[in-house]
């Protein structure tokens, strides 16, 4: 496992090391002890999610808040996505910024998004299969989202996508300043 630092504090591209052979590939998708020798973070996680997207859909920014804040390490089984987190954290320098990275089955990279993060993906193949480990509980009632277009952040969402296929709840999501002032 390689892992290499974002322009974000805090937050890690991984890049995994994939065997290949006749038989296909395969690949450790997490090492704890390992992550934490290679960065200081030595995070446990508790929950593991997965979703599955048709082309065009973009989930998020999502966040979750207080102490049921989530650091996720999140990777593409199927398909490809465009990445996209946000540091929502006041006191951090990279405090507002953003940092996106195309996420699929052939690169396999993961990315670890820590607390305080806003994220979300858009699918740019036919499908994706999305999968999130997480180090808390999620907890509703205790989530929050930016709008995807917000415009203080200026997210680069242009890929070859005609129309975007958003859920209700994130269509309906704050921009960056009626969530944090």
């Amino acid at each position: 496992m390689q892992v290499e630092k974002t322009p974000l504090k805090d937050c890690y591209l991984i890049k995994p090391q994939i065997f290949e052979d006749h038989r296909g590939i395969f690949l450790e998708t997490y090492h704890r002890k390992r992550f934490a020798e290679l960065t200081g973070i030595d995070a446990e996680f508790v929950q593991d999610n997965q979703s599955v997207s048709s082309f065009g859909v973009l989930r998020g920014l999502h966040y979750q808040t207080g102490e049921f804040a989530q650091t996720k390490i999140v990777r593409v089984i199927y398909g490809k996505v465009l990445d996209v987190v946000v540091d929502l954290r006041p006191e951090s320098p990279t405090f507002k910024q953003t940092y996106s990275t195309i996420l699929d089955d052939e690169n396999l990279n993961e990315l670890y998004v820590p607390k305080g993060f806003g994220h979300g993906f858009l699918t740019l193949s036919e499908k994706s299969v999305f999968a999130y480990k997480c180090d808390q509980y999620y907890k509703p009632g205790h989530e929050g989202g930016i709008i995807f277009n917000d415009p203080e952040l200026n997210i680069n969402w242009d890929f070859p996508v005609r129309e975007m296929i958003l859920s209700k709840k994130d269509k309906e999501l704050p921009t960056f300043k009626e969530a944090f002032g």
